[in-house]
């Protein structure tokens, strides 16, 4: 759905009544969970050092757990209290170019592994109504040196025609989510020092 002012609750809520159901716009459906490459999908992979230690690691699960990693502003997630559980279905709004497109997805499978490595997160995939197809996984890894980590996989393509058209504009706002994502994480955990 694309708009020239932000969309209402009620849009929303009637935008994911409306696609709840619908499948998944991609075949790889849990890939992201697999570290191999997506033939044919931009791959990325990115991660960042958020701190060391057990409440370092609590407090950025925390901040997964509430959808904390979207920065605000120009990409949210509505409803903004979504339950992270599998199926749950999500719009993630982004405001680009002065245009307010409403995307929709779905979560594809939970994160929460102790061995070898602790991890929490989620992954989720785009649904008809996006533009772009593709998964995306936000997870955190507590290595066992006590470093704490965040990591953002993902392998996409454009789906919409005016985001084929337009892909060079639609990885620089890739590349700008990932930074302020990562900004986003390492502010909630800098509310820990103070």
């Amino acid at each position: 759905m694309l708009l020239i002012k932000p969309p209402s609750q009620d849009q929303l809520k009637i935008f994911l009544q409306n696609t709840a159901q619908g499948k998944f716009s991609y075949p790889d459906v849990g890939k992201t969970n697999s570290h191999e490459k997506i033939q044919g999908y931009d791959n990325d992979h990115n991660r960042i050092l958020l701190g060391h230690g057990e409440k370092v690691f609590h407090s950025a699960c925390d901040a997964i757990r509430t959808w904390k990693m979207f920065p605000g502003g120009w990409a949210r997630i509505e409803p903004p209290n979504a339950p992270v559980k599998k199926g749950q279905v999500v719009a993630m709004v982004a405001k680009v170019m002065g245009f307010y497109w409403v995307n929709n997805c779905r979560i594809v499978y939970l994160l929460d592994e102790m061995e070898p490595v602790r991890k929490y997160g989620f992954a989720y995939g785009t649904l008809a109504q996006h533009v772009e197809k593709g998964e995306e996984l936000f997870s955190v890894e507590w290595l066992p040196d006590g470093s704490v980590w965040y990591v953002l996989r993902a392998f996409s393509k454009p789906r919409f025609w005016l985001a084929r058209l337009c892909y060079p504009l639609a990885r620089l706002y890739q590349r700008k989510f990932v930074k302020e994502s990562q900004r986003a994480m390492q502010l909630e955990i800098r509310k820990l020092e103070n």
